[in-house]
């Protein structure tokens, strides 16, 4: 099957009858069976629809009458509601599109949180006790920060198309004290990962396989926060794979050295150049300079008795000739993925990169939803509506995606009929002359325009090197 008839495939429009409208996209993402009462599911549907058609604007705003906003917080606050419920749906639909999808898919990951100012803390919570300075007697203060924490998996094809979420964990932590003194003491290598926050990493990993099945299709892709041997180790036993940028030098083939040991005895295997964007703006062409090796990696002292040692690929790209004043760009890569030539080792460092699409979820959230914006007063309302705001961000970055990704397509993979006709008479066809009449782009352009994209030939391209090797940090 051809990418085209793939994506064709993948995307098209259902529609509930021969001659029926097609449905609104929020009907796909939420599943009303999920919920304790149908009433809810409803409202959901309703909720998800109101918050979407109105991004970044107050939950008053995007119901527009009293009735239908009491009915929004209602169910933010029910009690019988919860993140899951609401994501249930849209999970649903993430597995459907991924079993529709051919070849491998990446599963991203990663942390992010959201800060709050409220008079009540501990009706939401804290992330972080910072450093607030010094007192007028010279002693450091510390304040702790209200919010909270989310987790999230990101399916994408390894084109860089999102697919929908497949995990999200929400909490909060409690206490600070005595944390850094702990650690003085107590190796953090010897405490069992089930006793730490890291384990949200191997639980979402393990959810998303299970929901989506097929698990030597996916593939875990996570920064040097998720260089954890037991998710390594949990992987194998699933019979998925992975491939994360390592922080850690780990013992390698006996114990008597290590991975850095081996990788700087490992001859050059070919080059990469890229283009990235540099801190002023300006666009950089850079040579990596690449070296892979297969390496008996053994796993933490204290942790050898429990987890046995992995035969996985260690893949360096290193900045050749970096200019003065800036780092230079050093990637280091391990997979349990083989990796047989320089053409695989750039396939792995471009599926690396896709990374950055979880980053830019993330940042949909916060600024095109403006999720820390929220005035709701507790943490399980807060979790609800970021639930809301998950499928809604997920929806935006998905269709940012879908030109990049197959910009000849029908726009019917996006707009209703309605939409397309409306598009038509606010948005002229002159001046969009970067795209093929009638086609995906040509519309999603369109849309852009109302917004206040001036369509030009410079701005485009940038976009599509801040989508890519712009991933560099």
């Amino acid at each position: 099957m051809s990418s085209k008839t793939a994506f064709s495939k993948t995307f098209s429009r259902p529609r509930t009858g021969r001659s029926g409208p097609a449905p609104h996209w929020t009907e796909r993402e939420v599943d009303e069976a999920a919920f304790k009462d149908p009433r809810l599911g409803r409202r959901c549907a309703e909720v998800l629809k109101q918050i979407g058609a109105a991004m970044g604007e107050s939950i008053p705003y995007a119901c527009q009458d009293w009735a239908n906003t009491k009915a929004a917080y209602r169910f933010l606050s029910n009690a019988r509601v919860d993140e899951g419920d609401i994501l249930s749906g849209h999970f649903a639909a993430t597995r459907a599109r991924c079993d529709k999808f051919e070849g491998p898919i990446l599963l991203l990951q990663d942390t992010t949180e959201f800060s709050f100012q409220r008079a009540n803390v501990s009706a939401v919570g804290v992330t972080k006790s910072v450093n607030s300075g010094r007192d007028k007697q010279g002693r450091i203060r510390h304040h702790t920060v209200c919010g909270m924490l989310m987790h999230s998996s990101l399916a994408v094809t390894t084109q860089g198309l999102p697919l929908g979420l497949a995990a999200v964990k929400f909490w909060t932590r409690k206490k600070f004290r005595g944390t850094k003194a702990l650690k003085k003491k107590v190796n953090p290598t010897r405490v069992p990962i089930e006793k730490k926050e890291s384990v949200r990493w191997l639980e979402n990993f393990r959810q998303s396989i299970e929901l989506l099945g097929q698990p030597a299709r996916f593939i875990h892709v996570g920064d040097r926060e998720s260089d954890i041997f037991e998710l390594y180790c949990l992987t194998r036993d699933l019979g998925s794979h992975f491939l994360v940028r390592t922080c850690m030098d780990r013992l390698a083939g006996d114990g008597d050295h290590t991975i850095a040991d081996e990788m700087d005895a490992t001859r050059l295997k070919g080059l990469h150049r890229i283009e990235v964007q540099t801190d002023d703006g300006e666009i950089e062409k850079i040579v990596l300079e690449i070296r892979f090796k297969r390496i008996i990696v053994q796993p933490p002292i204290g942790k050898q008795k429990r987890y046995p040692a992995l035969d996985l690929t260690v893949i360096h790209a290193i900045e050749r000739d970096a200019p003065k004043g800036r780092k230079p760009i050093v990637w280091k890569l391990i997979t349990d993925l083989p990796v047989r030539g320089r053409a695989e080792a750039i396939e792995k460092i471009n599926w690396y990169a896709m990374r950055w699409k979880i980053e830019v979820f993330h940042k949909v959230l916060k600024s095109a939803c403006q999720a820390e914006a929220s005035k709701l007063r507790t943490a399980e309302r807060l979790a609800n509506l970021m639930a809301v705001f998950c499928i809604v961000s997920w929806r935006v970055l998905w269709m940012t995606m879908l030109a990049r990704a197959e910009p000849e397509a029908s726009p019917s993979i996006a707009f209703t009929e309605r939409e397309i006709a409306l598009l038509d008479r606010l948005v002229s066809d002159a001046g969009n002359r970067r795209a093929e009449h009638g086609t995906l782009s040509f519309y999603l352009i369109k849309l852009a325009r109302l917004g206040g994209y001036l369509a030009r030939a410079g701005a485009r391209r940038r976009a599509a090197l801040l989508s890519g090797a712009a991933s560099r940090a």
